[in-house]
């Protein structure tokens, strides 16, 4: 039997798109480490799946090794999908339901379309954390925005070995038991350069939604950069983050960026 996929990319970070309609009787999970595998299936940072009912959009998504999670990039990339294929009868603004609640989406189309999206209010923001990792001691930011995100501001961020030192920082005990994604940010000029190292894919992305709206809060909550803030991703691609702000508290946060189709085909389910 086969499974029709479609395959996207939301400023570097890529997914595997299936539509709920076509599902096979295997687990979510199982299915998100088989197509995500980059050897032995399509090749992904995680798993989207979409699915309408009672003219509501919605969408779940999972990350390559099966664990579910809230996703930026993906729902910006779920959005994308729908207005391509006709599920959003070509409007533009509209709004779509994700495990986190409610988003508004807006789309706009053309040779290089972009995709903007209202994200969760972040919480639990911390500053200033001290923690030892790997014979290093870093100053740490903690923020959830929709996943939990430990951020570090460095100062060379091309040089700085993300990979390792985010392995570290993912699993430290300040952060147990469900552990961080790991951000390494660098600011100048007003706008960020940010590299993650994303749980449940246990390696640096491309690009991270979550990360970006994190690393721009933590960022303008220490006085570096003001709303909207430009973000550049590993990939080369910038996202955009806007946000309000009263103190320590943010709203209406918002996430832009590009999104595209890559390719579609199927797979043997």
């Amino acid at each position: 039997m086969k499974l029709r996929f479609w395959k996207l990319s939301g400023a570097g970070n890529d997914f595997v798109l299936l539509r709920e309609d076509d599902l096979p009787a295997r687990g979510d999970a199982a299915l998100a480490r088989r197509l995500c595998d980059r050897r032995e299936g399509v090749g992904a940072d995680g798993l989207l799946i979409v699915g309408k009912a009672d003219k509501i959009l919605r969408w779940r998504y999972h990350n390559a090794d099966g664990s579910a999670a809230f996703c930026g990039n993906g729902a910006r990339c779920a959005a994308w999908w729908m207005f391509l294929n006709g599920w959003t009868k070509n409007r533009t603004a509209f709004n779509i339901q994700s495990p986190e609640g409610p988003m508004s989406a807006r789309v706009r189309p053309g040779k290089n379309p972009r995709v903007s999206l209202s994200m969760p209010a972040p919480k639990d923001l911390r500053l200033g954390l001290k923690l030892a990792v790997q014979g290093r001691k870093l100053t740490v930011h903690f923020v959830d925005t929709g996943v939990p995100h430990a951020v570090v501001l460095v100062d060379d961020l091309e040089r700085f070995p993300v990979p390792e030192v985010g392995r570290a920082l993912r699993r430290h005990p300040a952060f147990a038991p469900a552990g961080a994604n790991a951000d390494f940010v660098q600011a100048a000029d007003g706008r960020l350069s940010v590299r993650t190292y994303e749980r449940g894919v246990e390696a640096e992305t491309m690009a991270c939604g979550t990360g970006a709206v994190a690393s721009a809060v933590s960022a303008a909550a220490l006085g570096k950069v003001e709303s909207p803030v430009s973000v550049f991703t590993r990939s080369g691609e910038h996202l955009k983050v806007s946000f309000s702000r009263s103190g320590a508290e943010f709203s209406a946060v918002r996430l832009e960026g590009p999104a595209r189709l890559v390719f579609q085909g199927e797979v043997c389910s």
